[in-house]
């Protein structure tokens, strides 16, 4: 399994830097909107709805969720202030959103009903593409250095977990996480960190810190994702990436990371 992974990865790794960097922004901002979509399909298992139709409706208004932020515009200085504000509440919603699913998975993971997954999947694909736009809007290489962090973080936890494994993160939930892999994620992480701080010339205390808060988020992603597979009855979002399952396995993570990363840029002024 691991060797298939690893292979899947070395494959998509070439496309995910093609996209990113060398194709422009507007194309981009399509490709991660396909990427969403493709998302928001898998997604819409998660409720068990029995009619198919219900399905189609759900990625319908994720679709249109992003075409009208698309209209609307993503980057601020492109847009006129009041519309600017209101896609800015979008991204703190989300914020929100996650602090509400971390209450969720930890204190109250077998309540999952049809409609509230349904409206979690609008809370989770909606912002997470608008921030992964934003942030590419600034440099793509932001987007890269995401992609990276968490990558890192999973790996770390993988192997940390493997090795050092003995304390279950959320056994209702996500029963082979353990507190150690979190540890081997976050000191993953770290080093990755201090790779961006001379990346992007960052005040290196503000931007560390960052980072570990966004692969703490990126951790309550994979545990919420976690949570409506098990309601579903699914071990995968899907079959797409053999050895990852679907696309949601692969960017549960970033769905989370991406809006509070992006915030803590625009707010706090962690970059010099």
């Amino acid at each position: 399994m691991l060797r298939l992974r690893v292979i899947t990865a070395l494959l998509m790794a070439p496309v995910a830097l093609f996209v990113v960097l060398w194709l422009p922004h507007d194309l981009t901002a399509l490709a991660l909107a396909l990427l969403v979509v493709a998302g928001a399909w898998e997604w819409s298992a998660f409720p068990v709805f029995t009619q198919r139709y219900v399905r189609y409706l759900f990625v319908l208004s994720v679709a249109a969720g992003l075409a009208i932020l698309w209209w609307a515009g993503v980057v601020p200085g492109q847009i006129a202030a009041g519309i600017a504000e209101r896609v800015d509440w979008i991204l703190l919603a989300a914020c929100a959103w996650w602090v509400l699913a971390l209450v969720w998975v930890a204190f109250m993971p077998t309540h999952v009903n049809r409609w509230a997954a349904s409206l979690a999947g609008l809370f989770v694909l909606v912002p997470a593409w608008l921030a992964l736009v934003r942030l590419h809007s600034l440099t793509p290489q932001l987007v890269l250095f995401l992609i990276l962090l968490v990558v890192a973080a999973d790996v770390g936890a993988y192997f940390g977990g493997r090795q050092f494994g003995k304390h279950k993160l959320a056994p209702r939930v996500s029963p082979g996480k353990t507190w150690e892999g979190v540890v081997g994620g976050l000191v993953a992480a770290g080093v990755m960190a201090a790779v961006g701080v001379y990346w992007f010339h960052a005040r290196p205390a503000a931007f560390a810190a960052l980072c570990a808060i966004a692969v703490a988020a990126s951790v309550i992603g994979d545990l919420t994702e976690s949570m409506f597979k098990r309601h579903a009855g699914l071990k995968d979002s899907g079959s797409l990436l053999p050895g990852h399952g679907g696309v949601l396995d692969r960017v549960d993570s970033i769905t989370a990371a991406a809006p509070i990363f992006l915030i803590g840029l625009e707010r706090l002024g962690v970059l010099s």
